[in-house]
């Protein structure tokens, strides 16, 4: 089940993450995205960058919601696709 600080992320729609890219922190800015899965949806982060794995696995955890940066996927530890159907 998500927490609430990944409730609120969806509900406002985007968050701003400071992350490390190419050596370097940088403020991102992640927007909710909804993919479809069969007939129902998923939420994900997504940012239009190059993240690198570690990256995107930490904002995963922190936040609690998948991350998807240039055709690349990752979820919270212990999360599949089907725990995010339908938020």
């Amino acid at each position: 089940m998500p927490t609430n600080a990944a409730l609120n992320i969806i509900k406002a729609g985007s968050v701003r993450i400071k992350v490390k890219r190419s050596g370097m922190w940088q403020f991102l800015v992640f927007t909710i995205r909804r993919i479809p899965i069969g007939s129902e949806q998923y939420v994900e982060l997504y940012v239009n960058r190059v993240l690198e794995i570690k990256e995107m696995e930490r904002v995963a955890n922190e936040t609690g919601l998948p991350v998807s940066a240039e055709e690349r996927r990752v979820f919270p530890i212990g999360t599949g696709a089907k725990d995010f159907i339908g938020l």
